[in-house]
C-alpha cells in the first residue's frame, strides 16, 4: 500500500510541475514581413511569402511548419498553402484564382517526435487583397 500510495504522489508532483516546464520553453510565434497590409496580389502572379520565427527553447530537429490561406478575414483557415523547413524564412508562391478582400496567412509551428503541439500564428494585422 505505501508504494501505491508513492507512485500515486510521484504522478501528481509530475503534472504539478509541467505547465512550469512548458512555460520555461517559451512559444512559438511568427510576424509575416510579406505581404503586407493592403497589398494586392492577383492570381497567377508569383509571390514571395517572407516570415521572421521566433521559435521556443526546443531542439528543433524534426520540427516542420505549414503555411495557410483564410480567404474570410481569418475566421477560418481552410486553404493549405505548403509544408516548410524551419530553416527557411520564406516561400515562394503562385497566387490562386480565390478572390478576396480579406486575405490572411497563418504560418504554423509543430513536431512529431518528441512531441510539440502544432502551434497557430495567423497574421491579421497583414490582412491583403487577392485580384
Amino acid at each position: 500500500m505505501k508504494i501505491r500510495g508513492f507512485v500515486v504522489l510521484l504522478f501528481l508532483v509530475a503534472f504539478a510541475f509541467a505547465p512550469a516546464k512548458l512555460n520555461a520553453q517559451g512559444t512559438y510565434s511568427s510576424k509575416l514581413i510579406s505581404p503586407k497590409l493592403g497589398q494586392v496580389l492577383h492570381h497567377g502572379q508569383q509571390f514571395r511569402i517572407e516570415w521572421a520565427p521566433t521559435f521556443p527553447n526546443i531542439h528543433l530537429n524534426g520540427s516542420e511548419m505549414e503555411i495557410w490561406l483564410s480567404l474570410d478575414g481569418g475566421r477560418t483557415f481552410t486553404t493549405w498553402i505548403a509544408f516548410t523547413g524551419v530553416t527557411n524564412r520564406y516561400y515562394d508562391w503562385t497566387v490562386p484564382n480565390m478572390p478576396t478582400n480579406a486575405a490572411v496567412l497563418d504560418i504554423r509551428f509543430g513536431r512529431e517526435m518528441p512531441y510539440y503541439p502544432e502551434t497557430y500564428s495567423p497574421q491579421p494585422a497583414s490582412t491583403f487583397v487577392i485580384r
